[in-house]
């Protein structure tokens, strides 16, 4: 027989003095409402429970209770305690009014669906290695990351990616973003003060990398990837690339390229960071493998777990020359971020069984079904293409020249859809015709068809 136990020990800090004991319990409880510091919906000690912790009669909290009950400011509920009430009021204005609701559908670039993220499986990941693990592995943790998460990585990433990785030389960070601070904040203590990126990207990535004293230095990207000759007129001590699908306009850096980038970074003692963000998602050959086995010493390999299972895990590692290792792991003690171990041995209970394996095939399959639907949607639109290989979460489609990408945003937000314009990656002027961005990773399955075609329908109404 299942039984429910009510919950009484709630911790509630007020203080109350004086001899009218309950005229400032009243005051202090209607002030912490009021003021916002106890918002509606928000459980209260029952009256037992709090008069002990106060040192007061039952009764006198009872009465209080009671009093601000009568007033609304609480509510009483049988047999499930006090609450704070919910009080209608004005709309908000200015600044204290919410933002409006996102769109209704979504197609931006990069995004997946999170609805995909499989709960069951992670569940009972997390469950045995929690139930597995030994009681060292929740002590302080060691600043690269958990052991078993750093070696399931290094054997997942050398199989899958062609990575040269030891788990020794694996950090683990809290998704991309908290990498790429660590490694510009290592560029910058070695004397670094620009890192080259590509003329297209994450604006995101550029303000991370000024933010931690690195200035952005755009480089050229064509069909066959950022140009890696421009690096050679400029003074920087990394550069920041997407070699397996330029994001966002899907270029594969070509293997001379890759070859060039490597001799770049020999010769001038420079770092190259690749994101590979989306690397496991090639559908028309095999992927492409990561420059990082081309130069160890030279490259750090930068992969997340946010496209093949959720954002929301914010999860990321680093496959790092064995030479910055020491220096990550200084800045990372000093930051103060620690890491969320269960999490991380329930990913490497997945990688070590190879249920993340058949996690990124499912993904895998969805996104390439939804890339060709995308292809034969937009095949009737005059003068427009799918440009990159078949690839990713993304791809951009070519615009007639002329065509506003600013003016099929907007049209596409009429329609309540989320539709970017490659411009908005720039860095600077742009070096291309125009083009819209189609993410066909966001949407949840029942609304991707819908996306779609209001995508279509965006870009049709300012065709010539």
């Amino acid at each position: 027989m299942e039984r429910t136990w009510a919950i009484s020990g709630i911790d509630l800090h007020v203080e109350v003095g004086g001899t009218r004991v309950a005229r400032s319990l009243e005051r202090e409880l209607r002030a912490a409402v009021t003021g916002g510091r106890l918002p509606a919906g928000t459980r209260l000690p029952s009256s037992r429970t709090l008069g002990a912790d106060l040192g007061i009669a039952r009764n006198t909290v009872a009465e209080v209770y009671g009093r601000l009950a009568a007033e609304g400011w609480l509510e009483s509920r049988v047999g499930a305690g006090t609450w704070v009430a919910r009080r209608p009021g004005p709309p908000p204005s200015g600044a204290d009014a919410e933002p409006p609701p996102p769109p209704a559908l979504d197609l931006r670039g990069g995004i997946p669906d999170p609805s995909a993220f499989p709960r069951g499986e992670w569940a009972a990941a997390l469950r045995r290695a929690v139930e597995s693990a030994p009681a060292d592995a929740f002590d302080y943790p060691d600043p690269r990351g958990a052991a078993p998460l750093r070696e399931a990585l290094a054997g997942y990433t050398a199989r899958a990616r062609g990575v040269r990785a030891r788990a020794e030389n694996v950090v683990v960070g809290h998704g991309f973003g908290d990498l790429l601070a660590l490694l510009c904040r290592a560029l910058a203590r070695r004397g670094a003060r620009r890192i080259a990126v590509e003329a297209y990207g994450h604006g995101r990535h550029r303000r991370i990398a000024a933010a931690h004293g690195l200035e952005p230095v755009p480089v050229p990207v064509d069909a066959d990837g950022a140009d890696v000759a421009a690096l050679e007129g400029l003074e920087v001590g990394a550069v920041l690339l997407t070699p397996a699908h330029q994001f966002p306009t899907g270029a594969v850096l070509s293997a001379e390229r890759r070859r060039a980038l490597v001799r770049w970074a020999q010769r001038r003692d420079a770092l190259v960071l690749e994101d590979d963000y989306d690397g496991e998602f090639r559908y028309d050959r095999r992927a492409v493998g990561a420059v990082q086995a081309l130069a160890p010493d030279r490259v750090v390999y930068l992969g997340t777990a946010s496209k093949s299972l959720a954002p929301g895990l914010g999860t990321a590692w680093a496959v790092a020359p064995a030479e910055l290792v020491p220096e990550l792991v200084g800045l990372r003690e000093l930051s103060g971020a620690g890491h969320h171990v269960p999490g991380q041995l329930a990913l490497a209970d997945l990688i070590t069984s190879h249920r993340y394996d058949l996690a990124v095939r499912r993904a895998r399959a969805v996104h390439r079904d939804r890339r060709r639907a995308v292809a034969a949607a937009v095949a009737g639109l005059p003068g427009c293409s799918l440009s990159g290989p078949e690839a990713g979460l993304h791809c951009p489609l070519e615009l007639p020249a002329g065509v506003s990408e600013a003016a099929v945003s907007a049209e596409a937000a009429r329609r309540g859809l989320a539709l970017e314009g490659l411009a908005s990656f720039g860095s600077g002027a742009p070096e291309r015709g125009p083009a819209m961005v189609i993410g066909y990773g966001a949407p949840r399955p029942h609304l991707f068809a819908p996306a779609l075609a209001a995508a279509v329908a965006a870009v049709a109404a300012h065709l010539p």
